[in-house]
């Protein structure tokens, strides 16, 4: 994981954006805390701050292809690195063992046409210093972040977090998920597509536990691939439990050599965080004992939590109740595994999106609202659990990989028959995923009901998150809420709570309407909220807003 400022179409003198660029650069740093690079010519400025995952000796960045035209920024991973490199024998001549820098072999020979063979996490920019010329790009599911700015004077800015544009913009963009620019038309166009986000394109088709298995097995080895001391993380729900079995399962070898030499650091460490006696704590525990892993409890006070909310709202970049109340465990937990030396993690994000594991999903009236509630859930994923996920660990210089997420793995789960998905009296929610890995985790989780994270590490949490804002938030604020805010005004007190310290942070009109605002229920779509009578007057994301389903659901005042 890295972080990325470059600034294009520049307006005023590049001697001048310079050391603007540097300060930009360095607000991100956390994001890269092992080395800092910058290319400026009197055109555009590349800056780049670097989390050294694969080859940690001469990965530095910006890379230069070998006729020093093009400048590669680039903050991600590339999982079949390997296998790209092969079709450039007696080609390219490649400078360095990063993954990244097959992105400029690609490139140089094929333009823009190349990012679908590219199987991994990334948001980057190239630099085509002969024609003054820029390419931007962001991965399939938007799991790296990624923003674009304007000043006041024109120049155009793409940064990794909004604290980098966040002063200097006048006008802030997500980058969107899946999309690429190219500056010789300078529109935004759209290159991941697929035939399974249409329902009748999967409506008739054959369901294989098996296939599920194996392409998620495969997933988890590609996402293995690192130089550095890696590890899990292990909520004892159901999704972390089978990626940090199978991680588990090929530990012992490094992927990179074909699993025929023993890995540098075979033993592995799993992660799990939680108040006291939390569900998440007793359930991660009874995993790391079934599948060998060397595991560490990570508990925290809910004053703790409360403490870190101002700085963790700062580092997520946002005022979503979901989001806040999942990140600040995940953010404390983060600093925990950055002082044992661990720079890598996998963690179990996308599951619930792909198989419908959301407690709502019981409300789904038919397979195709099933279905077309996975694809909506997948296209808004980066502003939500992919933001918590990237985010909080990179506060602490920590790279989080989702294999669920993985671009092969998704073609096998969504082209599943959406009817083998759906919930009823002899399948429980995930049933699919249940059955293919049952037989690599304790039963008693593999049938574990779905708790949200923020949920799992302890219900005081929320609970308490809850009582504080009623306390801190008046009846009046929120009935004047569109005076204050009258961009996204809060839907309520909590978030109105969470807006304020966001605007101490993140002052600009730019910044607020860079953060969605969506009703939900258990972290439904706005579409979802039709399925079910007692969802329309409802806004909570917590599971437990799920009456009749969550076996410790809100008991109705």
């Amino acid at each position: 994981m890295c972080g990325i400022v470059c600034a294009f179409d520049v307006k005023e003198s590049t001697d001048v954006l310079r050391p603007q660029l540097l300060e930009m650069s360095k607000k991100i740093r956390h994001r890269g805390p092992d080395w800092s690079g910058i290319y400026a010519d009197d055109k555009a400025i590349l800056a780049h701050e670097r989390l050294a995952i694969v080859d940690p000796a001469s990965g530095k960045q910006p890379l230069l292809s070998p006729n020093g035209k093009l400048i590669l920024a680039a903050n991600g991973e590339i999982y079949n690195h390997r296998e790209l490199r092969k079709q450039f024998e007696g080609k390219y001549d490649f400078k360095t063992e990063s993954d990244c820098e097959v992105i400029l072999a690609l490139y140089q020979e094929k333009g823009v046409d190349f990012l679908d063979e590219l199987n991994g996490i990334f948001g980057f920019t190239i630099y085509d210093a002969e024609k003054d010329e820029y390419f931007v790009a962001r991965d399939h599911m938007g799991i790296i972040p990624l923003y674009m700015g304007w000043d006041k004077n024109g120049t155009f800015y793409v940064a990794s977090e909004l604290k980098a544009l966040e002063g200097t913009c006048t006008k802030i963009e997500l980058f969107p998920p899946g999309h690429y620019l190219h500056s010789s038309d300078g529109q935004l166009k759209k290159w991941y597509t697929r035939d399974w986000m249409e329902y009748d394109a999967v409506k008739d088709n054959a369901t294989s536990i098996q296939e599920v298995k194996e392409a998620l097995e495969a997933a988890v080895h590609r996402q293995l691939m690192s130089d550095v001391p890696y590890g899990v993380l292990l909520s004892g729900g159901l999704d972390s439990s089978v990626t940090s079995a199978i991680a588990k399962k090929y530990a012992q070898k490094r992927v990179e050599s074909g699993d025929t030499v023993d890995a540098w650091y075979p033993q592995l460490h799993s992660f799990s965080v939680g108040l006291e006696g939390s569900p998440d704590l007793a359930a991660a525990k009874k995993v790391a004992d079934h599948i060998g892993t060397v595991h560490h409890e990570i508990k925290f006070t809910i004053q703790e939590g409360l403490d870190a909310i101002k700085d963790v709202i700062y580092n997520i970049e946002t005022y979503d109740i979901t989001t806040i109340r999942s990140s600040t465990p995940m953010y404390l937990m983060a600093r925990v595994i950055k002082s044992m030396g661990i720079k890598m993690v996998l963690s179990g994000e996308g599951a619930d999106e792909l198989f419908g594991g959301y407690l709502y999903f019981h409300k789904a009236p038919n397979a195709q609202e099933f279905h077309e509630e996975t694809v909506r859930k997948l296209s808004k994923l980066h502003m939500y659990d992919c933001l918590r996920a990237n985010k909080s660990l990179a506060a602490w210089g920590i790279e989080g990989r989702v294999p669920f997420l993985d671009k092969e793995f998704m073609d096998v789960a969504m082209r599943i028959n959406p009817k083998d998905k759906m919930i009823n009296g002899e399948r429980m929610e995930k049933w699919v995923v249940r059955k293919a890995f049952e037989d690599m985790i304790p039963e008693s989780v593999a049938w574990r009901q779905k708790e949200q994270f923020s949920d799992g590490v302890g219900y005081s949490w929320i609970d308490t998150l809850k009582e504080l804002v009623n306390n801190e938030i008046t009846d009046e604020q929120i009935k004047n809420a569109a005076f204050r805010f009258p961009i996204n005004t809060p839907l309520n007190k909590e978030e109105y709570y969470y807006r304020t310290i966001f605007e101490g942070h993140f002052p600009s009109d730019a910044a607020a309407l860079s953060v969605p605002q969506e009703a939900s229920v258990a972290c439904s779509t706005a579409i979802a909220l039709e399925w079910d009578e007692a969802f329309r007057n409802m806004n909570d994301p917590s599971g437990r807003a799920i009456a009749n389903v969550h076996s410790e659901a809100y008991i109705k005042q």
